[in-house]
């Protein structure tokens, strides 16, 4: 049975993604210029970010209800 877009369920989980994503942002944006000022030479800062894609691809789909048990 799927929820409705009102459930308290649904709010909660779609408002801890809003918080992932935008830790994730936040994150990206101070990373960037730490790369560039200390490193300038060697690009990494792609790696913590690609990293950090996976778990919050599995944050997304279990905000949508794709990881919820289906009867």
């Amino acid at each position: 049975m799927s929820l409705s877009d009102n459930h308290p369920a649904v709010k909660r989980r779609r408002s801890q993604l809003l918080n992932h994503l935008l830790a994730f942002f936040i994150f990206a944006v101070v990373i960037v210029p730490v790369n560039f000022i200390t490193t300038p030479d060697n690009v990494w800062f792609f790696y913590p970010l690609v990293a950090w894609m996976a778990p919050l691809a599995l944050h997304t789909a279990y905000a949508m209800g794709m990881l919820d048990r289906r009867p």
